[in-house]
């Protein structure tokens, strides 16, 4: 008989403000009749690119996948200049739905390029949003753990800036070791204050629950460090992909209280699926019977206004995708 009572779901979770708003201009862009395609996968999560298959917005490799006069929806993460450069010589309708804070980022980095500065980018190789600042200053050095540190070179003068996802602890202690690599250091903190906040609830969440469920991309970095987190605040934690891995109810053996987040390309309709399957699965007999109504309820005081899966008017999110796969 499983001992589950109750699930909460950490506020300001689900999709960050700007995979919100690339969705939502994809969606608008086909809505007015436009061939629309994404370059890369605009989020990763499959339910959400299964769902923008249906109303026909493609995901693309390369433009070249594009024909002439079609809609390409530029993703959050951003691009390299040259890639609109070469979008717009192509006639394509550019769509740009950069993260308002990642445009920052490239102003930021454009103007330490242009005063001289030795740069130092925290973040994954090859990671989209990378790839696209680099793009603006393709001789900043990239490090990612902490092992990459030492490779840094003495400079007189040396600037940090940062992936917006990665951690705030690991930006502060690359700043800290930086002091020693250069006279003249100038440290530029773009670590998104969406992510920090996400964190912030996270372990809030995780220091009143018996058990966290970390719901989000098994490769996300930023769905990776709240589980970390977790463990940090001395909670364990569980990480999945969606409601369909969880079908061992052992794994909620004598937890009252569950936590649930999600990183920042999970939709907070899939926190409710599996809100509700974490209580048909190991829930006391009342927390069964009434698991739909405890989903919605752990799910209506989450959902602000800023953890909104669409900011379109029209749309009416749906309490629950039990036909999406993976978050």
């Amino acid at each position: 008989m499983g001992a589950v009572e109750e699930v909460r779901i950490a506020k300001r979770t689900g999709f960050c403000y700007g995979v919100r708003e690339a969705i939502d201009k994809a969606k608008e862009a086909s809505a007015a009749g436009k061939t629309t395609h994404t370059l890369g996968q605009v989020v990763h999560n499959e339910g959400v690119i299964s769902e923008l298959e249906l109303l026909g917005i493609q995901t693309v490799d390369t433009l070249d996948d594009v024909d002439h006069g079609a809609a390409v929806v530029i993703r959050a993460h951003g691009v390299r200049p040259d890639v609109m450069e070469r979008a717009n010589a192509r006639g394509l309708e550019v769509i740009d739905g950069t993260c308002t804070w990642v445009i920052q980022e490239q102003k930021e980095i454009v103007k330490l390029v242009d005063e001289g500065y030795t740069i130092v980018l925290l973040g994954t190789p090859r990671h989209p949003e990378v790839v696209g600042l680099l793009g603006f200053a393709p001789d900043a050095i990239v490090v990612d753990e902490e092992e990459d540190w030492e490779a840094i070179p003495r400079r007189k003068k040396m600037a940090l800036i940062s992936q917006s996802t990665q951690p705030p602890w690991k930006f502060e202690k690359l700043a800290a070791f930086m002091v020693s690599r250069s006279h003249e250091l100038k440290i530029v903190n773009t670590v998104c204050p969406v992510t920090i906040r996400r964190q912030e609830d996270t372990l809030e969440t995780a220091r009143e629950v018996d058990l966290m469920v970390v719901v989000g991309g098994r490769s996300s970095a930023n769905t990776k460090e709240l589980t970390r987190l977790c463990g940090i605040a001395g909670t364990p934690a569980i990480q999945i992909e969606g409601y369909r891995d969880l079908t061992d109810a052992g794994s909620f053996k004598g937890v009252r209280v569950v936590g649930i987040t999600g990183g920042t390309s999970t939709p907070i309709e899939d926190l409710h699926a599996v809100t509700r399957r974490i209580l048909e699965l190991a829930g006391t007999p009342d927390a069964r019977a009434r698991a739909d109504e405890l989903a919605t309820a752990a799910l209506s005081e989450a959902a602000t206004p800023a953890g909104r899966t669409t900011s379109l008017p029209s749309a009416k999110p749906e309490t629950s995708r039990p036909t999406s796969g993976a978050a």
